[in-house]
């Protein structure tokens, strides 16, 4: 039984719920993604078309808002779904073999928020895909997905025992690797080179542990003033994405 005043983000059976415009209907259009029903006003679904295997329930605003957290933006549509299935590091290296798009590796980045919105950025500067832990990372999510506006359906994402391990796979594939911290007097600018980047950022706080920096072939910060003390994690991923970009089309 739900506790006074909480709202689920999945279903009794685990299933991760999704809402939104974006979320829901790039999952609608993902040929890999199970949905499992689909709730909405006639409003917001009549556009959709949702196949007809699909089961659909009609609902008004405040009883889609019963099937979500308090305050989602439903937008009107909420889905239930299957987690993608799992993609692993040797099938996406090699997907990029043949580029020098970059790859994102988060160390314990665990805000679904943060991550979601990594994803975005990855999406827009034509990352190969985002990397992380098995644990000490969030699971998909209406919050990531939310976040992420459609981006969840098509960043490839890897989820990792080891990410140390993972790091020197990384390299073996011809990966720079690139560890984006506030500790060093290094830039990212003069540490992109023209070839393959991974970029790899800490939690907020915390940043990258020990062994992880280890097996990275440099360290980098982004010049930002002695205002701030630090970026979001999420808004240092975009413009690293951006500086790894500019470099690749210089």
């Amino acid at each position: 039984m739900s506790r006074k005043g909480h709202r689920p983000s999945q279903s009794p059976q685990g299933r991760p719920r999704f809402w939104g415009r974006h979320a829901v209907t790039a999952a609608l259009s993902n040929p890999d993604r199970v949905v499992r029903k689909l709730w909405g006003t006639r409003e917001a679904i009549q556009p959709l078309a949702p196949p007809s295997s699909l089961p659909v329930e009609f609902m008004q605003p405040a009883d889609l808002a019963r099937l979500v957290p308090s305050d989602a933006p439903h937008q009107g549509l909420v889905i239930e779904v299957d987690p993608l299935d799992d993609i692993w590091l040797g099938d996406l290296l090699a997907r990029g073999k043949d580029s020098n798009r970059p790859l994102v590796i988060l160390d314990q980045v665990t805000d679904p928020h943060n991550v979601g919105a990594i994803m975005r950025s990855a999406a827009a500067f034509n990352a190969l895909g985002i990397i992380t832990q098995d644990r000490h990372a969030p699971p998909e999510s209406g919050a990531l997905a939310k976040s992420a506006s459609g981006t969840l359906e098509v960043v490839p994402w890897v989820r990792v025992v080891n990410l140390a391990r993972a790091l020197g796979e990384i390299a073996d594939a011809g990966y720079w690797r690139i560890g984006l911290t506030g500790d060093t007097d290094q830039t990212l600018d003069s540490a992109l080179g023209g070839g393959k980047v991974a970029l790899v950022l800490g939690a907020e706080g915390e940043g990258m542990r020990h062994n992880v920096k280890e097996h990275c072939d440099v360290l980098a910060r982004l010049p930002i003033s002695d205002q701030v003390e630090s970026l979001n994690v999420s808004n240092a991923a975009a413009i690293a994405l951006y500086a790894a970009q500019v470099k690749r089309e210089a």
